[in-house]
């Protein structure tokens, strides 16, 4: 299968199974990471707008919503893993191939490399770029905290921090899996205690201030939703805060019992970062939101005006560290500005441990394609010391470097590189949803619930978020509608490109597409 070692093949050695059960679950919640996500979603769910009006009250039930479309897709993964353990760094792209070998009619074999090359050649929207875009956002809060500090950070050293940070995570995720584990370790310690130590900050505040002019008048209605619409709405952007339970279906070649640990760290880590640490963070949030934190903003003419409440964090580039400069301020005797340093520094190692969890995952996506020569061969070659796919990691981290160089210019470019990942996203997991009925189809073991109807749930649930990001953000008009463009083209030539390398790819190593794979080859083994 895709990543199996082979005959011929160019890596030498194999990567190092050094990761429990414990190790796993990190390294996924490492990726999904609240602390970071909160920080840098909390302004574009305020700012959202349906027919005019901001959606962002659905904002906790849009997000439980994401949060049960994502488990849908968990659960796939999970039975996925299960049934094969042995896919390695392989992960959806090992899934698709072995999904259609195993199937009893000879009609299905043909597609086996199609549909894996398909299902890899699209990871890479994701897990080529989501890197790119914690660059970004590092660069970003770059400038938020020097600014606290009184210093101004230009556009070319802006982009020259972000491609430092990518320089330096790729450095990290070079020496292996297993300090980078270390510092996942650490780094969910942080994010999680800064987390608790938020969350439990802004409810004393509201408990102990109750003339501050809440928005939401208690807990239900910040948990109920106002209207199912903006609730869709919410859940486009909420579910992208919850990706990266997938990950760790990437690192069953590093996994000491990848049969029993894969699974669970799928749904562990989903549950505790999304299902636990989400939940408190954003009902916290969003019962603090009130209408004694103020922006002010200006009009096309000029004109200046003073917003509150949700329009005051829409109108914030950081509304959450506004929120802690806030609370400092008016409960802890002055304190907001060193508060909103301290809670942006959490930020910023979250976002270190992400970028980490997101190289370690798509080079392994690639490392196990260029086993099957899909992609040069240079690219599953394993460093003799650690063990792992330096030049993917090197190629990587240049092109999180460029990407995250682009994503700091603007708001449009880092929302055209979201948006190209978004898609990305949406489509690999919908794949992998279709796979577990293509895998189980005609399994004993198959059953109508987890195979079936879990799937068909997360396919359909996934087709029809995709398409309400694409929808919602070419009817938005002005620019959104001109990035949504931007980011909808990057996709079209990414997929064009994947056809054309295939064709030649296929045509050089004298192989054919809608072929069984020959046994004793690469995809066979």
């Amino acid at each position: 299968m895709a990543s199996a070692p082979t005959a011929g093949t160019a890596p030498t050695g194999e990567m190092k199974r050094t990761l429990s059960l414990t190790g796993l679950t990190i390294n996924a919640m490492a990726l999904i990471a609240p602390g970071a996500f909160l920080w840098t979603t909390f302004q574009s769910q305020s700012l959202q707008q349906n027919g005019g009006t901001t959606t962002a009250f659905d904002m906790v039930p849009g997000l439980l919503f994401a949060l049960f479309l994502a488990f849908l897709t968990a659960l796939s993964y999970a039975e996925l893993a299960d049934l094969y353990p042995n896919a390695g760094a392989g992960s959806s792209y090992y899934f698709a191939e072995a999904a259609f070998l195993e199937r009893e009619e000879t009609f299905h074999y043909k597609f086996a490399r199609l549909a894996k090359f398909v299902v890899g050649w699209i990871s890479h929207l994701y897990y080529w770029i989501y890197p790119g875009i914690m660059v970004a956002f590092t660069g970003t809060l770059a400038v938020y905290i020097l600014g606290l500090l009184g210093v101004t950070l230009s556009t070319p050293l802006e982009i020259g921090v972000a491609i430092l940070f990518a320089v330096v995570t790729g450095a990290i995720a070079f020496r292996g899996i297993a300090g980078s584990t270390m510092t996942a370790v650490v780094i969910n310690v942080i994010q999680l205690t800064a987390l608790v130590a938020f969350s439990a900050l802004a409810i004393i505040f509201r408990m102990t201030h109750p003339d501050a002019g809440y928005v939401h008048p208690d807990v239900a209605s910040v948990v109920l939703p106002h209207g199912m619409t903006n609730v869709l709405f919410q859940g486009t952007i909420a579910i992208l805060l919850l990706v990266g339970f997938e990950s760790v279906t990437a690192l069953g070649a590093e996994a000491k019992n990848p049969k029993r640990d894969v699974r669970r760290a799928v749904l562990l880590s989903l549950a505790i970062q999304g299902g636990i640490a989400y939940i408190i963070e954003y009902v916290a949030t969003n019962l603090f939101v009130n209408t004694s934190v103020t922006a002010t903003v200006t009009a096309a003419d000029g004109t200046t005006s003073t917003v509150s409440g949700y329009a005051a964090a829409a109108a914030s580039g950081a509304p959450i560290g506004d929120m802690i400069q806030f609370i400092g301020n008016n409960m802890l005797g002055g304190t907001g500005v060193p508060l909103a340093l301290i809670m942006a520094a959490t930020v910023l190692v979250a976002l270190i441990g992400t970028t980490l969890a997101c190289l370690n995952t798509g080079v392994r996506i690639t490392y196990a394609m260029g086993r099957d020569k899909e992609v040069p061969g240079v690219l599953s070659l394993l460093h003799g010391k650690y063990a792992t796919p330096h030049y993917g990691i090197i190629v990587l981290a240049a092109a999180s470097a460029v990407i995250g160089a682009y994503g700091v210019l603007s708001a449009d470019s880092l929302l055209q590189i979201i948006l190209a990942s978004n898609v990305g996203t949406f489509l690999v997991y919908g794949m992998t949803n279709a796979i577990v009925l293509v895998a189980f189809w005609h399994r004993a073991e198959r059953n109508a619930v987890k195979h079936v109807l879990v799937p068909v749930l997360g396919l359909l649930a996934n087709i029809a978020m995709l398409g309400a990001v694409v929808v919602l953000s070419l009817s938005s008009g002005g620019s959104t509608q001109t990035d949504t463009l931007i980011a909808l083209a990057a996709v079209g030539f990414w997929i064009v490109l994947g056809a054309i390398w295939l064709g030649a790819n296929s045509r050089a190593t004298n192989r054919g597409i809608l072929v069984r794979p020959a046994v004793g080859g690469a995809s066979d083994a």
